[in-house]
């Protein structure tokens, strides 16, 4: 199984200097991927965690990672495909893979947040169907030279659109979501699944049965999706036996102790992600070295291949 790290993405830990510190010392450490996640807007009309309060734009960080780095692949967890035009994402993903070197795993969901579609300016209405169209329009884009597209919601005139991705046929789309159809699209029209922050091993597992499934029943093989895993990581010394507590929540050896759980539930990569701590990392009130301090501690306790 393959090991990620989430850079600093959100709270007040998400700055230069700490993006790409992190990413130089994932790289170097033979961690597989960096990983980013989007949040457009922090409601004030409920509660969302403090984790969702000040959080850069996925795609500026990894194009600012990809400058920092040479080896590591760059990865997005998730941007939410129906807020952009088709042709102004393929544009920015083709950036990132073209300044990376074809380094770019591209997932992409649909998104919850009736504010935030609200925002984008599209409705949620037949959202499902829009991103299946939305999902073909993209892969056009990103395949065919010239490319033409006439769908029911996305048109897109004959015409050339460069650069091309240095990945071909186009960088590895993976698909976010946890409810059924999510899941048995990720199967069948993506690459890959991601899963969310909330899902338990339970749900990491049942996911995982559906995604493959759907693939097989697209045509594929089961193994042609690759399953990856949002690792909630918080670091806590004081945390009690495995009993006790839940997977990736506590002390750094703990942590590398339970990443062993995962292979077994059919797991291709789980990346470790600090940010969904909303009170010692991804709050904007954080003391940005403590969260540093977790970091690498996580980070040299889980290096690849040492200690497992």
């Amino acid at each position: 199984m393959d090991l990620g790290f989430a850079l600093p993405t959100s709270g007040a830990w998400a700055t230069p200097g700490n993006i790409a510190t992190i990413a130089r010392a994932a790289d170097e450490r033979g961690f597989r991927t960096l990983w980013t996640f989007q949040r457009v807007l922090f409601p004030t009309a409920f509660e969302l965690p403090a984790v969702y309060r000040s959080v850069l734009d996925p795609l500026v960080t990894l194009g600012f990672a990809a400058a920092v780095t040479d080896r590591i692949r760059l990865g997005l967890a998730v941007v939410n495909g129906p807020f952009y035009a088709p042709a102004v994402l393929a544009k920015q993903l083709a950036a990132v893979d073209v300044l990376s070197g074809g380094r770019l795993d591209a997932g992409i969901g649909l998104g919850w947040s009736a504010d935030e579609y609200a925002a984008a300016g599209i409705p949620m209405e037949r959202r499902g169907a829009r991103f299946d169209e939305w999902l073909a329009c993209l892969d056009a884009l990103l395949t065919q030279d010239p490319v033409a597209f006439d769908g029911e919601w996305y048109h897109v005139p004959r015409s050339h659109i460069g650069p091309r991705p240095v990945q071909q046929p186009r960088p590895p789309v993976l698909l976010g979501g946890s409810a059924a159809p999510a899941l048995r699209r990720a199967g069948a029209r993506g690459d890959g699944w991601i899963s969310s922050s909330r899902a338990s091993l339970d749900d990491v597992r049942d996911g995982i049965a559906t995604v493959r499934d759907a693939a097989v029943t697209a045509g594929k093989r089961a193994d042609d999706v690759r399953c990856v895993v949002r690792g909630v990581t918080v670091v806590d010394d004081d945390a009690g036996g495995s009993g006790d507590r839940p997977p990736l929540q506590g002390s750094p050896v703990q942590i590398r102790e339970d990443l062993r759980r995962f292979p077994d539930l059919g797991v291709d990569e789980v990346f470790l992600d600090l940010n969904f701590d909303s009170t010692s990392v991804g709050n904007p009130d954080a003391d940005a070295d403590g969260a540093m301090d977790r970091a690498f501690a996580v980070l040299d306790a889980c290096t690849p291949g040492e200690g497992r």
